[in-house]
């Protein structure tokens, strides 16, 4: 089973309806019970970094997702789902992340451009590519709606870029973790393409 963690932020339903087109077992859920079955896991997120990390912490869910994460269960954060994944962001600097990556999000350095950063760009990826971008081409177009990027201590877990004013992050992972700052519900056929492959894992 694949659990979309439900806690009030994201696009979940846009999330399961891509995901169905790759297995008919995808829930979306906030039930400790569920989570603790699944396969994998989905988190998705969007809006702002302070309410997405209260809304979970309200969902009391967290102790079982870490648990989830330290027996290998497979995890693909999406959008904010990858911000609250690190220590903090500086769009609301008394809300503390997951800390499940060191390192902070930061506002977009772009002053000759818009932020947020919304639309069509480009990807780098790092080497060696991941699984999760097999069968794409090699600087595939995906969907980005952000304002704030990843910055890992860690450079290492960095598995794709974009450019937009500066190096953005665009997607990180590390061992069973991954997690993408654009939207591959919203992507087309690059972002189906690596849902399935998330999926086929």
């Amino acid at each position: 089973m694949i659990c979309v963690i439900d806690y009030g932020v994201g696009n979940l339903f846009s999330v399961e309806k891509a995901l169905l087109q790759f297995s008919s077992d995808v829930k979306v859920t906030s039930s400790k019970e569920e989570i603790e079955k699944a396969d994998k896991l989905v988190l998705p997120g969007v809006g702002d970094f302070g309410e997405c990390m209260s809304n979970l912490e309200a969902t009391g869910l967290i102790p079982t997702i870490m648990k989830k994460l330290e027996e290998g269960t497979p995890l693909l954060g999406i959008c904010v789902g990858l911000q609250i994944m690190f220590e903090g962001s500086e769009e609301n600097p008394s809300a503390k992340g997951l800390g499940i990556f060191k390192g902070m999000v930061r506002k977009i350095n772009a002053p000759e451009l818009k932020v947020p950063h919304m639309g069509w760009n480009s990807l780098d990826f790092s080497e060696p590519r991941l699984p999760l971008y097999d069968g794409l081409n090699e600087h595939p177009y995906v969907y980005f709606v952000h304002s704030y990027h990843a910055v890992p201590e860690d450079k290492s877990i960095i598995t794709a870029t974009t450019e937009y004013g500066e190096t953005l992050t665009a997607a990180v992972a590390k061992d069973n973790i991954m997690a993408t700052q654009f939207h591959p519900e919203k992507s087309g056929d690059v972002g189906l393409k690596i849902l399935q492959n998330f999926i086929e894992m």
